[in-house]
């Protein structure tokens, strides 16, 4: 390759695990040298210049006004929505992925915007109160992992309404260069005959245009919601009571498999 530097500085958001990329491309005698370090807002840290290359968590449409047009940005995968309960909560006792009507009364410490971007100190001081044994967190499921402590339990959370969030590369068009094309390959699988493939960046117009279609997405998931509790208030005689019925059946139905796993645990001592 010809125009390799010698050291790429490369920034990963905290919850990524890019390790596997980083010992693929360290392997490769060719790719030269690679510095790596975490950040909680790795687009920031690019911004400032202490990286050529960042992994950066981005809303899931790819709309962050901080990164203008003289950035290249390469999508890699969406991530999934996660929720942190406190450990002795009946929701980690059964581990099983969490609906929304499940938590509906508990108190939220942190919710991802509806932008999708993502505070992560704001997180972090959420799960110590979660850690507390107090309310629920609302976040990337994989920054979730990361970040829970003993006393919490990450889970799924099947809520379309929330904003979803994906990893991606992003680099200045500036620096775009033979190592920063190496990595972008590592981490997109391609190998030696594979072609390069274009990055996509979107146009100012095509990202008012996906920030509005964000926002009809998550007005029409709700709209759907809606008309489904609707549909469960009719189905149970449109009455509030038939409704609380439903709602208290799943939560007998989540304490029923606690009690299950607690007696299977105490048979194991």
């Amino acid at each position: 390759m010809s125009n390799i530097v010698c050291m790429l500085r490369l920034v990963f958001s905290t919850g990524t695990e890019p390790g596997k990329w980083f010992e693929r491309y360290r392997s490769n005698p060719d790719y030269g040298g690679l510095t790596t370090v975490d950040s909680d807002d790795a687009i920031d840290t690019l911004l400032a210049g202490d990286a050529d290359l960042a992994l950066a968590r981005v809303p899931a449409d790819g709309v962050d006004k901080r990164i203008s047009d003289d950035f290249h940005m390469v999508r890699l995968y969406e991530e999934a929505v996660g929720i942190a309960v406190p450990k002795d909560s009946v929701y980690a006792e059964v581990g099983e992925d969490v609906e929304p009507a499940d938590v509906a009364d508990e108190y939220v410490n942190y919710r991802i915007g509806d932008d999708a971007l993502v505070d992560v100190p704001a997180v972090r001081e959420g799960l110590q109160v979660v850690a507390a044994n107090v309310g629920i967190v609302i976040a990337p499921r994989p920054l979730l992992k990361v970040l829970s402590k003993k006393q919490v339990v990450p889970l799924g959370l099947n809520d379309p309404t929330v904003a979803r969030t994906a990893i991606a590369l992003v680099w200045s068009k500036e620096r775009d260069a033979d190592d920063v094309q190496a990595f972008v390959g590592v981490a997109k699988g391609r190998t030696k005959n594979s072609s390069r493939g274009t990055a996509v960046k979107l146009s100012a117009r095509e990202k008012s245009k996906a920030k509005q279609a964000r926002r009809e997405a998550l007005a029409k998931e709700q709209g759907k919601a809606h008309k489904q509790n609707n549909a469960k208030k009719k189905t149970s005689g449109g009455s509030q009571a038939g409704n609380k019925r439903a709602v208290q059946g799943r939560k007998n139905y989540l304490l029923s498999k606690s009690k299950k796993s607690s007696q299977r645990g105490k048979r194991r001592k």
